[in-house]
């Protein structure tokens, strides 16, 4: 999840029960030179972070200027590793739309990950205009060259997938012959989400196509590679379900981790399970069954429902989250960023919304929490009463005072979440402007610099 899924939020993952952890989408232009890779002895990580000297005289200012984040001055960190919690189980994510930098993007960071995973579900404007995410949907020529071309070239000791979305609605054999073209170009998973380009978050995902979809890739023969699953499984219950009647291999989480990342606690039961390879069935047996739509409906309770006792308290959760946060530096308008995204079910279907709980224990709300100008405000806010320490910090990070940071040139706007809908329409508005000006200036059809979200903030990137 693009401005979610750093270094913060993916080792709290890692400490709630996931396998694995993807990086926030990072478009293949951006992680290359003049990005450097440097060792952070203080912090215990690898940083790729590009020189404060390569971007314009405008944006340098504004690091310079960014009093709540000093250590701006040194730029921005594009990625952030742990290699301690994070080896052996970090994906990075790629958006690319040529095969030749996809290859040289992939080459920059693989010695430090697990896994190259390949967006192409990605379906907003600027991924979509220059030739990434779900534009790739309709050119499986040029999808399968990049694949190919990153299997080639990579080594079979980090294997290479691609998530995608559902390409039809209706006919699940469009995705099926999709996947079976990236596999035959040498993907090693599959993940797929269960929308097609257009759909909106707020509606419910689409699980009879996608059931279909998984249920036929398993009687596939020269389909022989993990099918991971995703979309709008907010509940233990969800994922259950969605194993029993697609026998598929994973399941991905991505809102509903916002939501709750304590989903990712499968407990004892559910791993003894797995262990023992039942509690699923591709075909449902002979037992009959809820109609999906009606399952995705329903107000699950019990001990995989929306209040398992296997769930933490969101409250904790979040403050969980902003250790972590002050662990690894962490922008302070990231991070409150990806806190507003955790208190509010704006993007979750609405058949979902009632039941999401959106109370906090200490009273927190959106507004409250977009008053914060710094870590500091945040861990007041939250009462936070710990931190992590530093693998080479003589005593922990303070909780309350001193905390610095490193530079994001993520573009933050508090209306985002105050005033959304006003928001969302001013943006549009620009970014068609824009759009509208590059088609009559330039003729280029090369690869953007960026991924740009049409709901989120904006964040700009020069151009290298």
């Amino acid at each position: 999840m693009v401005r979610a899924s750093t270094t913060p939020l993916r080792t709290l993952a890692l400490s709630h029960g996931a396998s694995l952890v993807y990086t926030e989408e990072l478009v293949d232009r951006s992680i290359v030179s003049p990005t450097e890779r440097i060792i952070n002895e203080e912090l215990g990580t690898i940083d790729y972070r590009v020189p404060k000297h390569t971007y314009s005289a405008k944006v340098q200012r504004r690091l310079e200027n960014d009093v709540d984040n000093p250590d701006a001055k040194n730029g921005a960190v594009l990625l952030r590793i742990d290699p301690l919690i994070e080896r052996n189980k970090l994906i990075y994510q790629l958006g690319t739309g040529e095969p030749n930098l996809a290859l040289e993007a992939a080459m920059t960071v693989v010695k430090d990950v697990d896994g190259l995973d390949v967006n192409m579900g990605c379906p907003k404007k600027f991924s979509v205009s220059g030739g990434m995410g779900s534009a790739l949907l309709s050119d499986m020529r040029r999808a399968c060259d990049i694949i190919s071309t990153l299997r080639r070239n990579i080594g079979c000791n980090v294997p290479v997938s691609a998530k995608i979305r559902l390409l039809d609605e209706n006919d699940p054999k469009k995705t099926v012959d999709f996947v079976r073209g990236l596999v035959k170009a040498g993907a090693n998973a599959i993940a797929i989400h269960g929308r097609i380009r257009g759909d909106e978050s707020h509606i419910m995902a689409r699980w009879g196509t996608l059931i279909e979809v998984v249920r036929e890739l398993k009687l596939c023969g020269d389909v022989t590679v993990p099918i991971i699953v995703n979309g709008d499984l907010y509940t233990r219950e969800d994922i259950r379900e969605m194993k029993r009647r697609t026998g598929c291999d994973g399941i991905m989480l991505a809102r509903p981790a916002l939501y709750n990342v304590s989903l990712f606690n499968r407990g004892k039961e559910e791993e003894g399970e797995e262990k023992a390879g039942g509690g699923i069935s591709a075909d449902g047996g002979e037992e009959e069954e809820v109609p999906i739509s009606q399952f995705q409906q329903t107000n699950h309770s019990g001990y995989y429902g929306y209040n398992s006792p296997l769930l933490h308290s969101r409250t904790s959760i979040v403050q969980e989250y902003i250790g972590h946060c002050v662990r690894y530096r962490a922008h302070s308008k990231n991070a409150k960023y990806v806190v507003c995204e955790m208190m509010n079910a704006r993007r979750a279907p609405t058949t979902r919304v009632p039941f999401l709980n959106m109370e906090f224990e200490g009273g927190q709300n959106i507004q409250s929490v977009c008053k914060c100008r710094n870590l500091n405000d945040l861990i007041k806010v939250w009462d936070c009463k710990w931190t992590i320490p530093m693998p080479s910090a003589k005593k922990s990070v303070v909780s309350s005072v001193g905390v610095e940071v490193q530079g994001d040139l993520h573009n933050y706007d508090d209306r985002y979440f105050l005033d959304h809908d006003k928001f969302r329409k001013e943006r549009n508005d620009a970014l068609n402007d824009q759009l509208s000006l590059s088609t009559k200036m330039s003729a280029s059809t090369g690869i953007g610099e960026e991924k740009k979200d049409d709901d989120a903030p904006t964040s700009k990137r020069q151009k290298i």
